[in-house]
């Protein structure tokens, strides 16, 4: 099954208004950029999709990316680790003027949630964020004299990733420490789309050497020469330009 897509467009023309929607990276380093250009350049073009939940670690820097994707309105709430980072202006000022929920979660906890969700478990229980704010109205157990918070899996309709290699099946490798949350995501979606720096034919991956199998992802898209956040911040990039 050849899973590749022509352009970003016919990537990202699936989400929908309300979805869910998971984006990989930790800051820039695995960040699909270029397929969260192309879901802004749909909405400015059809007005959707609105009214999105975004998983993210963090809440985007700068006017790019993750950030500029709030930055348009289309983000009614944010699931994330981070929301203040090294250039959170975007989501702060949409925060503060009441214009975007957050449900802020511990790093840990995020990543095992994501996991869950891929997993198929719907709970688990965790030590962290007992006694806190971010427990408030959760279950509580105690196991051997400790008390554990519930949380829930997360699962999204559609997850946005970013990979070194896929070949036309979709089976994924990763570049160093881009891999952070994109292959959890992969499992976690029921839908997921993938830009890759290439792509190759099947077996041209050794399969030790495959990291998200391609039963998990159902889009491919090559794009050759990836755009780094923190360049972009750098060169004080604005996402659309038209908005600078």
């Amino acid at each position: 099954m050849d899973k590749t897509l022509p352009t970003l467009a016919a990537a990202v023309e699936g989400i929908a208004d309300g979805m869910t929607v998971m984006i990989g990276g930790f800051g820039g380093s695995g960040a699909p950029i270029e397929l969260i250009h192309a879901l802004i350049d749909r909405f400015l073009a059809t007005g959707h999709p609105r009214n999105l939940t975004v998983v993210n670690n963090n809440a985007g820097n700068g006017h790019v990316g993750l950030a500029a994707l709030i930055e348009t309105g289309m983000v009614a709430k944010l699931i994330c680790s981070f929301p203040r980072s090294a250039d959170p202006v975007v989501f702060s000022e949409k925060y503060l003027a009441g214009e975007i929920e957050l449900e802020l979660v511990p790093q840990g906890t995020l990543a095992e949630r994501i996991r869950a969700g891929g997993a198929g478990i719907p709970a688990f229980y965790t030590p962290t964020s007992f006694g806190t704010d971010l427990a408030k109205g959760k279950p509580v157990e105690v196991f051997d004299g400790r008390s554990y918070v519930q949380e829930r899996w997360l699962k999204a309709d559609f997850a946005l990733v970013k990979a070194h290699l896929g070949d036309r099946l979709g089976n994924l490798t990763y570049r160093m420490a881009a891999r952070n949350f994109n292959p959890l995501m992969c499992m976690a979606a029921a839908r997921t789309i993938v830009q890759v720096s290439r792509i190759v034919e099947p077996g041209a991956i050794d399969p030790e050497a495959v990291i998200t199998p391609g039963i998990f992802v159902q889009g491919v898209v090559e794009v050759s020469q990836p755009q780094q956040e923190e360049d972009l911040n750098r060169a004080k990039a604005v996402y659309p330009e038209s908005a600078a």
